[in-house]
């Protein structure tokens, strides 16, 4: 696969460890999370944000290590938000996870199903 960060020059700089589009070509394997919650296998959620937070990766990462994949072939990622104060909090957990990963990447602030979740994160990854 033929992976392309595409950040251009005539556009806002990126802040906070993503591209502002990643382009692929020849690839291979297309992967669509849904949106994982902080929900643990058994089926409890976290207090804190960053302990929904870091459980909301673990969970994309268990997806993608059945498909075969990894943090690396992650191409974009949507992050909701409960809360705007969490931004952050998000980012800095985000970048822990992804280290020098950098999909393409989109935040919302949003009403989230389930009042107890304080974010949800959907991703696609290509191999």
């Amino acid at each position: 696969m033929k992976r392309e960060t595409i950040n251009a020059k005539n556009a806002p700089t990126p802040r906070g460890g993503y591209s502002q589009a990643v382009k692929i070509e020849d690839f291979k394997t297309l992967l669509f999370i849904s949106g994982q919650i902080p929900v643990s296998d058994d089926d409890k959620v976290p207090e804190g944000f960053e302990d929904q937070a870091r459980l909301v990766w673990r969970n994309i990462d268990a997806q993608l290590k059945v498909a075969g994949m990894s943090k690396a072939d992650l191409v974009k990622v949507t992050t909701f938000l409960a809360d705007r104060h969490h931004t952050l909090a998000n980012r800095e957990i985000r970048s822990e996870y992804l280290g020098g990963v950098a999909p393409a990447m989109s935040v919302v602030i949003a009403s989230i199903f389930d009042e107890k979740w304080l974010l949800e994160v959907e991703a696609i990854a290509a191999q």
